[in-house]
């Protein structure tokens, strides 16, 4: 059975880790304006359905790799102390992460606009 005031308290939770995490991290604003623009530009060029889940799932991909990325940051920092050069590569390896799932959005993404730009 459903308990509603426990599911309300969980999507409270989950709705103040979004407004922390988009106020705290600058990446999330630039990765969320560049997929509002992307969104209007499919809309705009009447990308069939297929086409546009594909940007709306990538667009969603590189977002959730921001999360996780900013998840991961918070609790390296917790061991910052103890494990000081290990926190570093952790950090950067879920930079790499972010940074790999937006460049392979970009490039589908190219491939999926080209045909409707030129």
């Amino acid at each position: 059975m459903i308990r509603v005031k426990r599911l309300y308290k969980s999507f409270t939770y989950a709705f103040r880790g979004l407004v922390k995490t988009y106020k705290e991290e600058q990446n999330l604003h630039i990765q969320s304006f560049v997929g509002l623009v992307v969104i209007i530009l499919a809309i705009v060029l009447k990308l069939d359905r297929i086409e546009l889940s594909i940007i709306i799932f990538l667009i969603g991909l590189v977002v959730l790799m921001e999360f996780a990325n900013s998840a991961v940051e918070r609790i390296a920092d917790v061991l910052k102390p103890r494990l000081n050069n290990y926190v570093k590569e952790i950090k950067d390896i879920m930079a790499a992460a972010v940074l790999l799932a937006a460049m392979v959005s970009a490039i589908i993404g190219i491939l999926i606009f080209w045909p409707y730009i030129f």
